[in-house]
């Protein structure tokens, strides 16, 4: 898929959530619904989903609305992908996940991932948006940019 193609991917999936989740207050169904959405929107989405700070344990990420085969169920801030995209409340871009530092490897088939920090209405840090592929170096700035819009554009109402 070349640049234009994924940048108009986004921006489909992008209306298509907004059309989907408008009115919707619950966070778990709009979550399930970005998830859902992005995850057959390309085929270099392997795993897709959440990972929700846990109210009871807020130094700790636990499984949320996702898409693909088994993720791990609990993952603690600054550990592995989605931990550093927690703790640094930055967007993690791995081109190959096994040259990071403490990943954890929820399924041995992924190979590359992007992991996106999710935020309410008031700035606080709600999530972490997680997407495996099972090939090396398939995210990029693309990725990026229509991730953290969607993202936004689904959460920051919340």
């Amino acid at each position: 898929m070349n640049d234009t193609a994924k940048q108009d991917r986004y921006d489909e999936a992008a209306k298509e959530i907004a059309a989907v989740i408008e009115g919707e207050t619950n966070l778990v169904a709009r979550m399930a619904t970005v998830s859902n959405i992005l995850h057959h929107a390309f085929e270099h989405y392997f795993w897709t989903g959440f990972y929700l700070v846990d109210p009871d344990k807020p130094d700790e990420l636990v499984i949320g609305p996702y898409q693909g085969t088994l993720g791990c169920l609990r993952i603690p801030f600054g550990k592995g992908v989605c931990g550093a995209a927690a703790a640094s409340r930055e967007t993690q871009l791995v081109e190959d996940v096994h040259a990071f530092p403490g990943h954890i490897a929820c399924d041995a088939r992924s190979e590359s991932e992007i992991v996106a920090p999710v935020f309410d209405g008031q700035g606080a840090l709600i999530a972490v948006f997680d997407v495996d592929s099972d090939k090396k170096a398939m995210f990029d700035e693309i990725d990026r940019a229509g991730i953290e819009r969607i993202l936004k554009e689904s959460f920051a109402t919340t």
